[in-house]
């Protein structure tokens, strides 16, 4: 829960393009977060959608997987079309504020929806 008027700063990994889909399935990168992140562009919007504001980029980072770790999942061929890909792995950083006043009004009393 955030105040009227507060604001928050969060670190996450997203993606932009996909991962192949093996990876999926892979306990490592799910705990690294990195399987189960969404598109960067999806990321933000819910926040946009949650009513927050002044959505700012602190940081925003290429995440590269080493040859090494990416062997123990795709094939040298696999690992070549990878590098070649669109698919990118991010860690960024985004700032928010909830205004002082929701002008949706949906969690006013009697409103229904908290």
């Amino acid at each position: 829960m955030l105040k009227p008027g507060g604001h928050f700063s969060i670190s996450d990994i997203v993606l932009e393009g996909e991962l192949p889909a093996k990876w999926k399935e892979v306990a490592e990168l799910y705990a690294g977060c990195v399987s189960g992140a969404i598109q960067r562009k999806e990321y933000l919007g819910i926040i946009e959608e949650a009513g927050f504001t002044n959505i700012t980029l602190q940081k925003d980072k290429t995440i590269i997987i080493p040859d090494d770790i990416l062997a123990n999942y795709l094939s040298a061929e696999e690992i070549a079309e990878y590098k070649k890909g669109a698919t990118r792995i991010a860690s960024i950083t985004v700032y928010a504020e909830k205004p002082a006043k929701d002008e949706r009004k949906c969690c006013e009393p009697g409103s229904g929806c908290c």
